[in-house]
């Protein structure tokens, strides 16, 4: 027994001395635009940044692509060593236009050999694909599209990453004519567990709950993100998986009544724009709105009152962001993806490490 004591001490300090095993760090990826002010907050916050997709790139239905770089930029990400990953987009979102692509083998070819050149001539670790307004009934096609592409930049050492609209639970839900819409022509045409097979990375764009379509909400609620998050989760290894946290937010008002050929008179003209979170913050000073927490939908709102009328906003601000921030880390995701630099809340970049 007493040769045993020294052990037993060894043992308990061995314990305490174990590294302690912590969550992940989720990447942080960053859409950024052409816009000035959304590339001064690249320049301003490289060192916070772990992957950077600019919105630089187009392809038509002839699978021509169209686009190109920023030396400003690219120049701060090597500096930074941020991997810079652009965005490829479906012109417009043109639905037909991208139906026709989809259906032309020479114009993917095409489009594949342009995306491996342009990588080559500047310095990109791959692209991402962001298709949208793609009809259901191309969701096989795009599947395809999506492995073929993988597999040719996969071969020159490149990755590739797809942005994808959520769409659990995988098939139209309600009984309104625009749960069935949105199906239709916006979520009905990813397979997520086809795509997480073919892709590097799936960008699961969790916004937007509520738009210029909707009645007033927030960008993201907490249950709607979650839920759409564990339906990717069924089919997505979360290594592959980054989550969408919205940047931004939306401004709903009464627009001015549209004339109608009607004879009961004008109709009416409910209108929600995109807003930034400082023009946001300014609307709410200049009319007294008093920002609010939604402890339901974990979002911050504020509406307040113009010409006797009631105004709206949910937007994103710090606390919103670091609660979808550490749902991330929680999940053990690859990381998360925010739409778009130059609309944040400075706050969250006091949230995010400064990468090696």
């Amino acid at each position: 027994m007493k040769r045993s004591l020294p052990c037993l001490v060894f043992v308990v300090a061995a314990i305490f001395a174990a590294p302690v095993v912590r969550a992940q760090q989720p990447k942080s990826l960053f859409y950024m635009t052409r816009d000035p002010k959304s590339v001064r907050s690249f320049l301003a916050h490289a060192d916070k940044i772990d992957i950077l997709v600019p919105a630089w790139y187009g392809v038509d239905a002839d699978g021509l692509l169209s686009g190109g770089a920023n030396p400003l930029v690219m120049e701060m990400a090597k500096q930074h060593h941020v991997p810079v990953m652009p965005i490829v987009a479906n012109g417009d979102f043109a639905q037909e236009d991208f139906h026709k692509l989809l259906k032309n083998p020479v114009a993917k070819a095409s489009m594949y050999e342009q995306l491996i050149r342009a990588c080559k001539e500047n310095g990109y670790t791959g692209f991402q694909f962001d298709f949208e307004n793609v009809h259901w009934t191309d969701r096989d096609a795009l599947s395809d599209l999506v492995r073929d592409a993988a597999a040719a930049l996969h071969r020159e050492g490149l990755q590739l990453s797809i942005a994808t609209v959520p769409n659990a639970p995988g098939g139209p839900a309600g009984e309104s004519g625009f749960s069935a819409w949105i199906y239709e022509n916006w979520r009905g045409a990813y397979d997520l567990k086809a795509l997480a097979q073919s892709v590097d990375l799936i960008c699961l764009m969790t916004y937007d709950q509520h738009t210029r379509w909707t009645a007033p909400g927030p960008v993201a609620g907490w249950a709607w993100t979650s839920d759409n998050l564990n339906y990717a989760l069924k089919v997505v290894p979360p290594q592959k998986l980054s989550l969408g946290i919205p940047l931004y937010g939306y401004h709903w008002f009464a627009g001015t009544p549209v004339k109608s050929d009607e004879k009961g008179g004008d109709k009416p003209n409910p209108s929600a724009e995109y807003i930034g979170t400082d023009e946001a913050l300014d609307l709410g000073k200049a009319y007294g709105g008093h920002i609010e927490w939604d402890a339901t939908d974990r979002v911050s709102w504020f509406y307040f009152y113009r010409g006797d009328m009631r105004e709206w906003i949910f937007f994103t601000d710090a606390h919103t962001f670091k609660e979808r921030y550490t749902l991330a880390k929680e999940r053990g995701l690859q990381g998360f993806c925010s739409w778009v630099l130059g609309t944040e809340d400075p706050g969250i970049w006091d949230l995010l490490p400064t990468h090696k």
